[in-house]
């Protein structure tokens, strides 16, 4: 894989907020199943029966290695290292043009990134959130929330870039933020894309 460039990271990095998001995107997320954390991929509403087809799929550990992640079906098993949150990540190059990088997490007790885009919790366990990038905090257009049991809200950040809300239902919650980046080009496997796109989820469980 090649890298971003410096000036596309330092482009991406300088933005106040990233580009308009999607109207629509498939995402990945972390869910409980089968005494295991699995990811998933598709939307929580209508996950997909099969994997879409995705490149240098990864476990990511607190200390920012990585172990890769191996198919299991619909969805890939994610081992429990008893250190913190858990975290994935993955490349989709797509034959419309379009690469997206796949970021996702469960949990919301770390306050830290350790993904290069991810949505971190203000507090352990609170009901707060801010969109980080590469260490540096930036605001999302929106934020998705989707429940298990059916529940949508689209949330829009404070003037400090943080979303909150209370999650009174108990079920699995997915908040997910996708977002075009302007003006940004890749370089993969000797192909260049200039649709680059990075989606990003955080899930946690509300018991009843």
């Amino acid at each position: 894989m090649t890298a971003f460039s410096s000036a596309w990271l330092a482009r991406l990095a300088a933005l106040a907020a990233l580009a308009a998001p999607c109207a629509h995107a498939d995402y990945l997320w972390l869910q409980p199943g089968d005494g295991k954390t699995q990811v998933r991929a598709g939307e929580l509403r209508k996950p997909l029966s099969t994997l879409p087809a995705l490149e240098d799929v990864r476990q990511v550990l607190p200390e920012g290695k990585s172990q890769p992640l191996q198919a299991a079906g619909s969805h890939f098993d994610v081992a429990d290292t008893g250190r913190g949150d858990v975290r994935v990540s993955a490349t989709r190059a797509g034959s419309n043009g379009v690469l997206t990088y796949y970021q996702a997490r469960f949990g919301r007790n770390d306050t830290q990134a350790v993904n290069d885009l991810e949505i971190v919790p203000t507090t352990p366990g609170g009901d707060s959130f801010q969109l980080v990038f590469k260490g540096r905090k930036v605001a999302a257009s929106q934020v998705n929330v989707q429940t298990s049991e059916g529940w949508y809200r689209t949330l829009a950040p404070a003037q400090d870039g943080t979303v909150s809300f209370k999650p009174y239902f108990p079920g699995l919650y997915v908040l997910e933020v996708t977002a075009r980046v302007d003006n940004g080009s890749v370089t993969l496997d000797g192909k260049k894309y200039d649709d680059v796109r990075h989606t990003t989820t955080l899930s946690f469980v509300v018991q009843p």
